[in-house]
């Protein structure tokens, strides 16, 4: 099996472009090994993401692929936001710190990042996906021109029609076991929370490009059944979060590899539904309902800065530690040896068919 998006990929088996875990080392590591690697750079500004694929092609000379946050920019409320960090002050106060006194949007989405678009023309990685929506047509459309393959992540048909539409090569099929951020376009917008295998054979009915399989696959038999449903590949990101390339901290690890891997979505984190390893932070939210927050990513502005006060303390359960269904298969095992391992399993899982 070879080749994925004319890209030259041993097996179309994609690591997750996780955002404050995956690193160039990582991606290269899997992108060496013959599958394709990635970046996260949606909470990255033009010259780290510079930095980052720079990084990144000192380690390989193969493919691999970035991602970028389309979110819409947050609309401000001081009242709400005002609110927001008062619920949270109790939090602060038990680790003898202070709410901050007001709330930043930390990311810049790449809807109003043009030195983000000029640094991808020409740095020209393989593959560009995007979450949370989809740019500008004129963004699409110089990115293509530049020879940069597109992808973009879909929760529902509704959302891969339009990325089908707005001339992509591939959507990425998240379902609702996926760890990290759900991809709704809106963030308020109904979610029927479609699973993997249903919303990957859906897209695959219905459109006429690659689906991309995503949530809750975490080795070569869960690879298999999605490229026997009719996926063109599959994307793993929990997988990865254990191996020693992954900026993930210890904490992080030791939850995911030593609890018991219950995942809760909460948007009580970031503003957004996100599956998160349950920990002190989702437990809280579900308890106090907290569902009606600040536009992200304000909110998440104030989860970071309860989790270093935690942290500081000594407390390590109010972290964003992201993580899929599949969770309790996760293997601490270096990115490359992963990725080797993955496509063996894909091979005997595939023939066993």
């Amino acid at each position: 099996m070879t080749g994925f998006l004319n890209l030259a990929v041993g097996w179309p088996i994609l690591q997750a472009p996780m955002a404050g875990v995956s690193t160039p080392a990582m991606a290269a590591a899997v992108s060496e090994a013959g599958c394709l690697g990635a970046l996260g750079l949606g909470a990255s500004g033009a010259q780290a993401a510079r930095g980052a694929i720079e990084r990144t092609r000192a380690l390989t000379a193969r493919p691999f692929a970035v991602n970028l946050f389309c979110h819409a920019p947050a609309a401000r409320d001081p009242a709400a936001e005002s609110a927001w960090l008062a619920r949270l002050a109790p939090l602060f106060h038990a680790f003898s710190a202070q709410p901050p006194q007001g709330l930043s949007e930390i990311y810049k989405s790449f809807l109003e990042d043009d030195a983000m678009l000029e640094a991808l023309i020409e740095e020209k990685p393989a593959l560009v996906s995007f979450h949370f929506g989809l740019p500008q047509a004129e963004k699409i459309a110089a990115l293509k021109a530049a020879g940069i393959a597109l992808a973009a992540s879909a929760t529902s048909l509704e959302e891969a029609r339009r990325i089908e539409a707005a001339g992509l090569d591939a959507v990425i099929a998240q379902g609702i076991e996926a760890g990290g951020h759900r991809g709704t376009f809106a963030a308020d917008a109904p979610d029927a929370g479609l699973g993997v295998l249903p919303l990957t054979r859906i897209l695959v009915k219905n459109l006429s490009i690659p689906v991309v399989a995503a949530g809750g696959i975490m080795d070569g038999a869960g690879i298999a059944a999605a490229l026997k449903l009719g996926a063109a590949g599959a994307q793993l990101g929990t997988a990865f979060v254990a191996c020693p390339e992954s900026s993930a901290d210890a904490a992080y690890r030791a939850a995911l590899l030593s609890g018991p891997g219950e995942t809760r979505m909460t948007r009580a984190i970031s503003g957004r539904p996100a599956r998160c390893l349950e920990n002190r932070f989702t437990r809280w939210g579900e308890a106090a309902g907290a569902e009606d927050v600040p536009a992200y990513p304000l909110t998440y502005d104030a989860g970071k800065a309860l989790n270093a006060a935690a942290k500081a303390a000594g407390e390590t359960g109010f972290g964003a530690q992201w993580a899929g269904q599949g969770a309790p298969l996760a293997r601490a095992l270096p990115a490359g040896e992963l990725a080797g391992l993955l496509i063996e399993e894909t091979k005997a899982a595939l023939n066993a068919l």
